[in-house]
């Protein structure tokens, strides 16, 4: 896709919507869009546009560069300052204690993200909470960081915002990972990823909860759904250029594929879990990245190595790292590293840290704490589900007392529509009565319309025997056949359904059939009708039957001559408006063509014809004769 059509996508400052703002209004762009949000945010004219598209970029740039991404916010605020707009500083302070966040200024953060949370709408509130919950997880304050969560939860709940409560899902579900609750972790990892996936939007926090599922799974024992979840987590993540999650999913592929015995597959990914922390440029990524990588070598007995690795990860974790549910982890593969490579003082010193770590993260109040939370909250959701349920029992008592009301007046409507239908059926009887009287009418009058136009067309037959000069005797044959065309319509009328229309294929059929048999050539000559069926009125019928009369008698007479066999083709279709008449053979043509230019009678009908049914003819000789014309559609009634 290129370059202009893809800004197009995002931004267009001359349509009303100039800015479909970037995983909330749209997901359909690339890893470039960065580069298309810093090249327009200086062109808008409109402040909170401006605002809202410089907000998004140095937002989406902390995934990628840190201090980028801190410079783009420290811009945002000056400007939103200088303007006094203190809601849209209040935003770009929530995106400053992000980055804060990620560049391990734990104390920055939470100052920033409080300040923040006084000057923001309520909407905003879920992510401010959502900041401030990792603040508290990175200081292994679990409980605190679960109260947060819960707070999210509910708020989101309150403000129907389905995008905040899956946050709040994901988060808790990586809290439950934390605390090796990994069945009740996995089941709110899937809450969360359903109400992400009603958005439709691949967001950063999407990839981020497939992520965490993967890690449920793996820590489950169920590699093959773990893969699926990295390897989603990891698409979206390269697509979008989400340095942070890529990170995170390498470091658990490692984990992934160390189980499965695949330990180039896992140097690779503790190669990428590296190159993606390098390029962040944060300590908290490449301690873990590092951690990862000694717990692989301690897996493949390379003791020396992960030590070397994992001395690297606690040199990475400085004393303000703050995170010290990784450092233990990093402290407990440090001493297996040591044990395995016999250096049993060193193994038993690390151990120690490990226990101290531990006690200090995982605390029995805390444990307590967030179990209480999880009871409250499904005490919670039951009495929301009960108070629910009253409330559908009593909009039920509501509709039943209202359904018997409207049964009531319904009843009365019936006996009044019974009484009404009684008097129709009566009168409807009558008018059918009628109706039959007059459809016998129509028919009678139709038949004895063609029994008379037989009878015309026996005079003229018996008159042409009894005339000796053989034009005169042709002209009366002539007749005969345009009043037998005549009488054929009037028969479709009263042996079909309808008597105001005709089917037109069976027709030119019957006729054309008629008047080969009176030539005498139906061993010679073929008639095909490539058409579908199509009804016509009586008043362009006629007209059409006569017309196509005329030139099947003229092809008997002159296109096949000396015995000849040939073929005739009818084709009649409705375009629209108009209809397309066409008659053609594949006779000799030339004489042909010389009668339907001449000015004897048949040639003035035809002409006169096509004038009454205001349309055209015209006329083409290429290998025989096609005879076309266009009609004004008159529609059957």
């Amino acid at each position: 896709m290129s370059p202009k059509i893809l800004q197009a996508q995002i931004i267009d400052f001359e349509s009303e919507n100039s800015y479909k703002r970037v995983f909330v209004d749209t997901d359909n762009f690339g890893s470039s869009y960065l580069d298309i949000l810093e090249k327009s945010y200086p062109l808008s004219k409109i402040d909170t546009i401006q605002f809202n598209i410089l907000n998004d970029l140095a937002y989406y740039w902390h995934t990628r560069n840190l201090s980028k991404a801190l410079n783009f916010t420290k811009e945002g605020l000056q400007i939103t300052r200088k303007k006094k707009d203190t809601l849209w500083e209040g935003r770009f302070q929530i995106t400053q204690g992000a980055i804060l966040l990620r560049m391990e200024k734990l104390d920055s953060a939470r100052f920033v993200l409080e300040s923040a949370m006084k000057k923001v709408l309520k909407k905003d509130l879920p992510l401010v909470y959502t900041q401030l919950g990792y603040v508290y997880e990175r200081q292994g304050k679990l409980d605190k960081a679960a109260d947060i969560a819960m707070e999210t939860l509910l708020l989101g709940d309150e403000l129907k915002d389905k995008r905040a409560m899956a946050v709040a899902f994901s988060d808790l579900s990586n809290l439950f990972w934390k605390q090796s609750r990994y069945e009740k972790a996995l089941e709110y990892g899937l809450k969360a990823l359903v109400l992400f996936e009603e958005r439709g939007i691949n967001d950063l926090d999407y990839d981020f909860t497939l992520y965490v599922v993967g890690n449920c799974y793996l820590a489950l024992d169920k590699h093959e759904e773990a893969l699926n979840y990295y390897e989603h987590s990891i698409a979206i993540g390269e697509r979008y250029g989400f340095f942070n999650n890529l990170c995170d999913v390498y470091i658990s592929m490692v984990y992934l594929k160390a189980y499965l015995n695949d330990f180039d597959a896992a140097d690779l990914a503790g190669e990428n879990a590296v190159k993606y922390g390098q390029l962040l440029d944060n300590n908290f990524m490449l301690m873990r990245s590092w951690l990862s990588i000694g717990k692989l070598q301690n897996l493949q007995g390379k003791y020396i190595s992960a030590i070397e690795s994992l001395e690297r990860s606690i040199e990475i974790a400085t004393d303000d790292f703050g995170d010290d549910f990784y450092l233990s982890q990093a402290y407990e593969t440090l001493g297996k590293a040591y044990a395995g490579n016999h250096n049993y003082r060193e193994a038993y010193q690390a151990y120690a840290e490990y226990d101290k770590l531990k006690k200090e993260i995982f605390t029995a109040e805390a444990d307590q704490h967030i179990s209480l939370l999880l009871t409250e909250f499904d005490v919670a959701q039951k009495e929301s589900t009960i108070m629910v349920q009253e409330n559908q029992i009593k909009k039920q008592r509501s509709r039943q007392t209202l359904m018997i009301l409207i049964g009531g007046l319904l009843l009365m409507i019936l006996l009044l529509l019974y009484n009404t239908i009684q008097t129709n059926k009566k009168k409807n009887r009558l008018l059918k009565k009628q109706n039959d009287e007059k459809e016998f009418l129509l028919k009678e009058i139709h038949h004895r319309v063609k029994n008379n136009l037989e009878i015309v067309s026996s005079l003229l037959s018996l008159q042409s025997e009894q005339i000796g000069d053989s034009k005169v005797a042709d002209a009366m044959q002539k007749s005969q056949y345009r009043v037998h065309s005549m009488s054929m319509i009037h028969q479709k009328l009263y042996q079909g359904k309808s008597f105001s229309s005709i089917e037109m294929k069976e027709y030119f059929m019957n006729l054309g059939n008629y008047i080969i048999d009176i030539f005498g050539a139906s061993d010679r000559v073929r008639i095909v009708c490539e058409m579908a069926e199509l009804e016509l009125d009586v008043d362009t019928a006629i007209p059409i039957g006569l017309i196509v009369n005329e030139l099947l008698t003229n092809s008997l007479k002159y296109a096949f001559p000396e015995n000849r066999n040939g073929l005739i083709k009818i084709s009649l279709i409705e375009l629209g408006n108009h209809l397309q008449l066409e008659v053609s053979d594949n006779g000799i043509g030339k004489n042909y063509h010389e009668k339907i230019e001449g000015t004897g009678f048949g040639t003035q009908l035809i002409e006169l014809l096509t004038r009454q049914l205001e349309g055209k003819m015209s006329l083409s000789i290429k290998k025989g004769t096609a005879v076309s014309f266009e009609f004004q559609n008159h529609k059957a009634a």
